[in-house]
């Protein structure tokens, strides 16, 4: 059995990281996503929700969403950075609600990254699917309330990751995009097709090759 990733173009070998989901399961998710020949361009994404933007995924972090993590009195930027780091500190006075410190083991670049209040571009959180990417493939039609969901979605669609890595992947998708750290492809793939399969938004033929190749050194 090939472990790890090598089929992926770029990528070498490496043992899939812990909790990674199989091949079996992977490539369930993939018979279960829909697809499309590629990535529309649909107009009307603003993410902004300053004064005459179209903040069409509601405001960044905010706890007004019904779903994980909503109406808790923690952003949730918050919410996620409290499970993703370790050795957390919180702000006082905030009920154990605004992160200040912490160390991340980062999934994408395999590295431990301090975080502070201070220097918190240095952890980002990522959207696993794309908010513009989203948007494209059919968030657009979305009633606002279920785009709100959608951007605060902590259980899926929500990661804590290296801050360069973030700008890095913008809102590219896994054909032009896959974590620098091998080990983790398999886990990456799960959670791009699930949630890509929760929230019934297809993906594109060139992602689906890569995921079906990923797929391949899954276990």
């Amino acid at each position: 059995m090939v472990t790890g990733c090598d089929s992926v173009p770029g990528f070498t070998a490496a043992a899939p990281a812990p909790g990674s989901p199989t091949r079996v399961q992977l490539e369930a998710l993939l018979a279960g996503a829909e697809s499309v020949e590629s990535r529309p361009d649909v107009p009307g994404y603003e993410r902004s929700c300053k004064a005459g933007d179209g903040c069409v995924f509601g405001p960044a972090w905010t706890d007004d969403y019904d779903g994980p993590g909503g109406h808790d009195g923690c952003g949730t930027r918050d919410n996620v950075l409290q499970v993703a780091l370790t050795n957390v500190e919180f702000k006082p006075g905030t009920n154990e609600c605004v992160v200040v410190a912490g160390s991340l083991a980062d999934p994408y670049t395999g590295e431990t990254i301090p975080f502070t209040k201070q220097d918190a571009g240095n952890v980002q959180i990522d959207h696993v699917y794309p908010l513009s990417a989203a948007w494209d493939m059919g968030a657009s039609l979305w009633p606002i309330e279920r785009r709100i969901q959608f951007a605060n979605d902590v259980t899926y669609e929500l990661m804590a990751v290296d801050g360069e890595e973030n700008q890095a992947k913008s809102d590219k998708t896994p054909a032009d995009w896959m974590p620098p750290n091998e080990a983790y492809h398999c886990f990456y793939a799960g959670r791009y097709l699930t949630v890509a399969v929760q929230y019934g938004l297809p993906i594109t033929a060139a992602d689906r090759e890569t995921l079906t190749d990923v797929a391949q050194g899954c276990g």
